[in-house]
């Protein structure tokens, strides 16, 4: 394919992509967020058992601003918002990149339930702003956008789509390839917030109170695109590294590389306010959504196999 004619192309979903990078702005900036920036090189990443960085020297680019982010919550920083490059080894297909964009936000004095309300008001407006209001369309599916969404915890999803319980899946290690089945069912009309996920799933995740079992973290979910990722901030350093540990052991047995442990994270955990919350949302998914296109591919200009 010419290369002039396969960027010339994607204009249009470019120029929306542009349009919606200056919405999101404007929402953040109009509710009192600071926008910052923090490296992309860190000695180290969050330990997690299922991703990957990529290695740059003897430190890595990082998979997620989200432990320099943590610590400006912690030195006092109430809102903030980052919309930032990161990097991932290995992904790659129709709705991922090893380098993508995300869009990051943290909020002293918020849990959970908090970033959902934030959600329904974030992409409400970006969508309005590109003469979407209301609703959206995406391959022939129209997906209404006023508030509020639907709200399914994990446990329900799983008995309306699965034959098993969300803790028959942990216990036979296939969690993830039956949530790969129910993803595609979620936010088909109207987007999702799927919640409430088992403990073990939580890595950052403060534990619900009176259920020490569930982790209150939630996902995003349109038109079963996995749009965002968020959590109540767990803020005792001392259980944080014990699941970092927990992660490096699960990389190591797996044959993954392990981390370094975080320290100038762990070391500012306990200046975390009590009540945090923070979240991040998928920027080339959400492009993908609001310009109508079915590959991530068709909303960045430059894809690996292109360089």
């Amino acid at each position: 394919m010419d290369e002039a004619w396969r960027l010339t192309a994607k204009a249009d979903a470019l120029k929306l992509r542009a349009a919606m990078l200056l919405s999101i702005r404007g929402f953040f900036q109009a509710a009192d967020f600071l926008e910052i920036e923090t490296p992309y090189r860190i000695p180290s990443p969050a330990p997690e058992s299922h991703i990957d960085a990529v290695i740059s020297g003897e430190w890595f680019l990082h998979t997620s601003p989200e432990l320099c982010m943590k610590r400006l919550l912690a030195a006092g920083y109430p809102r903030i918002f980052q919309i930032c490059r990161c990097f991932r080894a290995g992904e790659r297909g129709t709705r991922h990149l090893p380098e993508f964009t995300l869009l990051e936000w943290y909020r002293s004095g918020a849990d959970y339930r908090d970033l959902m309300v934030d959600c329904e008001a974030l992409i409400g407006r970006v969508a309005a702003d590109l003469g979407l209001p209301g609703s959206c369309s995406w391959q022939g599916n129209r997906i209404d956008l006023d508030p509020p969404w639907e709200r399914i915890s994990v446990r329900e999803a799983f008995a309306r789509h699965a034959s098993m319980t969300p803790e028959e899946a942990l216990s036979r290690d296939c969690f993830d390839e039956v949530m790969a089945d129910i993803e595609p069912r979620l936010g088909l009309e109207k987007p999702v917030f799927l919640y409430d996920y088992p403990a073990p799933l939580g890595a950052l995740a403060r534990l619900k109170a009176g259920e020490p079992d569930l982790a209150e973290r939630f996902e995003l979910y349109m038109a079963g695109l996995e749009m965002a990722n968020a959590f109540s901030e767990l803020t005792d350093a001392g259980e944080q590294r014990r699941r970092f540990e927990a992660a490096n052991l699960q990389r190591r047995l797996g044959g993954c590389p392990v981390y370094p442990m975080p320290e100038a994270f762990l070391d500012a955990l306990p200046r975390m306010p009590a009540s945090a919350a923070g979240i991040a949302l998928g920027v080339d998914r959400l492009a993908m959504i609001l310009a109508d296109r079915a590959r991530i591919d068709d909303v960045v200009a430059f894809t690996p196999e292109t360089l």
